[in-house]
């Protein structure tokens, strides 16, 4: 099964290519939200790829937030053009999974250790939910929800060792000191995606097609609201 994953859900784009839950290629840039231009000379390459190797497309699977309006969306449409030109499913993935992944592929997490993602969402909010490592896999234990970080009792633990990350995490280092180990520098990453969307194909999980695409709107969590602009002579 060859898949194509999309991640857009913050400051980070990346896009990558699996066959059978194994990466083959990847494409992923840190430096700042140009998710519009960057993401379709991602994918353009990684199609590219798919066609030297002689490769057929499979599915295309998509972090699909919480996160970043902008990148959501960007992320969003490319992924269902993509499922629309090659008539194949769409697996959409929470963001907070997806970063479960990672950690999980960077550092030994142990058989029953907590994972709390924690997803900017401006000042001292974030996007997050409580994982449990069973059986090798982080198993949400909670519903993902957008908190405000005033206390370590401002989010749910679990009852032994807790580690927290992503790009919401770092401003709660002062607060959650005492409670769990801070993990730097984990972000959502297209190239652990691959064994996420197999396993969500094999489970029938949030696989979508025909008009399940058409209507499929990313999990922005909270709605949009817009800032008034700062630019001289707009309103």
């Amino acid at each position: 099964m060859t898949v194509l994953a999309i991640e857009t859900s913050t400051s980070v784009c990346s896009a990558a290519l699996s066959m059978d839950g194994q990466t083959i290629a990847s494409r992923v840039n840190r430096e700042g939200t140009n998710h519009a231009r960057l993401l379709p000379v991602f994918v353009e390459e990684l199609l590219a790829e798919l066609n030297a190797r002689s490769l057929q497309l499979d599915a295309v699977a998509l972090s699909e937030g919480p996160g970043s309006y902008t990148g959501l969306r960007i992320g969003a449409s490319t992924a269902k053009g993509l499922c629309y030109g090659f008539n194949i499913p769409l697996v959409p993935i929470a963001t907070t999974e997806v970063l479960c992944a990672a950690i999980m592929a960077k550092h030994s997490i142990q058989e029953g250790d907590y994972l709390l993602p924690m997803i900017d969402a401006r000042r001292m909010e974030v996007y997050t939910a409580l994982y449990q490592v069973q059986n090798g896999i982080p198993v949400l234990q909670n519903n993902i929800t957008a908190k405000v970080i005033e206390s370590p009792k401002s989010v749910e633990w679990g009852d032994g060792k807790n580690y927290y990350f992503g790009d919401g995490a770092e401003k709660c280092v002062a607060l959650f000191a005492e409670n769990a180990d801070f993990i730097a520098d984990i972000v959502p990453d297209a190239a652990v995606m691959g064994q996420l969307a197999v396993s969500h194909i094999k489970d029938k999980k949030n696989c979508l097609t025909g008009t399940d695409i058409a209507y499929y709107e990313p999990f922005y969590l909270k709605e949009f609201i817009a800032a008034q602009s700062h630019v001289k002579g707009l309103v």
